[in-house]
């Protein structure tokens, strides 16, 4: 049985860690935050994490600085803020990839649940199937034959293994049973680039990164892969109008802090990150490119941990059944 002194004691500790948690909330941050983008800039990941990383500098204070670490399908920028010290200043925006990794890689740097914080979801990204602009195919009906009876002679780009652009092109593949020639790039900003150049012949990529090409004629656009079409892209239909069922692929992002990271920081981070995302000059940009912000309750640590485990789970079973190696 403790003595009273003991319970004091132990009182003033307990208030005592009490009173640094709330002295660390009320001082951060105090020196610029980074957030990583494991992907090259330009792309569709990048975008939406530079429309965030604005409006949380002018809520936090300080400016939020946006690192572009590509590599290795995610993994290399990953690997980074999962080894960087857990103080909030290095943070980690990444997509769907962060669920898939565990399935594509035999050995990661870093587990995707134990090695990071989820601080909250970000958006839910629609995918559009597009090609070079003189790409013979003119509707969604004439690729899908187009791809059958041409199969490796047309060169698809992805971001390299695990990416997106990759997951959503086996997906692809699966529906019309017939193998394309991936041309892999180290992310979909330069892929777009040898799109717009017609060095390649298609590419499966996020609005965020495919709507203003659409909208301006410099890419032809087969297809959105949401149940309905989408309000920013009204002429471009469903998967499933082209005959392709059960097609359907919406990229989720999530920010994250290394394993660690006081609570208190995380609490004000996931705070930051809902006035961020509650932005009028956020959803505008977002819905410029097809897309929106997640709702207050799913910007939250709670509803991005519950996402990835689920995630994790589900894509295991889906790239076993394409027959995507580990690597």
């Amino acid at each position: 049985m403790k003595t009273t002194t003991q319970l004091l004691a132990a009182g003033l500790l307990a208030g005592s860690a009490f009173a640094a948690t709330a002295v660390v909330a009320q001082e951060f941050p105090t020196q610029p935050v980074t957030i990583v983008v494991p992907f090259s800039a330009g792309g569709p990941t990048d975008t939406v994490t530079r429309l965030v990383a604005q409006a949380m500098s002018e809520d936090l204070g300080q400016q939020v600085v946006v690192q572009n670490v590509g590599g290795a399908g995610g993994t290399l920028g990953a690997g980074q803020v999962a080894a960087a010290n857990a103080d909030g200043y290095t943070l980690l925006l990444h997509h769907i990839g962060m669920s898939t990794a565990p399935a594509l890689y035999a050995s990661l740097p870093y587990d995707p649940v134990e090695d990071f914080e989820p601080i909250g979801l970000v958006t839910e990204v629609p995918m559009t199937i597009v090609a070079r602009k003189d790409f013979e195919p003119e509707t969604l009906e004439d690729l899908i034959a187009h791809v059958k009876e041409n199969g490796e002679d047309v060169t698809y780009a992805n971001a390299g293994i695990g990416a997106a652009s990759q997951l959503c092109g086996l997906l692809f593949m699966d529906a019309l049973g017939t193998q394309m020639t991936e041309v892999p790039y180290q992310g979909t900003g330069p892929a777009m680039t040898d799109l717009l150049g017609g060095q390649i012949d298609m590419m499966c990529d996020q609005t965020t990164n495919t709507t203003s090409q659409i909208q301006a004629g410099e890419i032809k656009a087969y297809a959105v892969t949401t149940p309905e079409r989408i309000d920013v892209l009204p002429d471009v239909p469903t998967m499933a109008e082209g005959g392709i069922e059960d097609f359907e692929l919406s990229i989720w992002h999530g920010l994250y802090a290394p394993a660690g990271t006081d609570q208190a920081i995380i609490d004000r981070l996931a705070q930051s990150l809902q006035t961020a995302l509650a932005d009028e000059t956020v959803g505008t940009s977002f819905a410029e490119l097809g897309t929106e912000p997640v709702a207050a309750d799913d910007a939250t640590p709670d509803a991005l941990s519950e996402r990835l485990s689920n995630q994790i789970e589900l894509w295991a079973g889906v790239i076993e059944e394409a027959g995507v190696s580990a690597q």
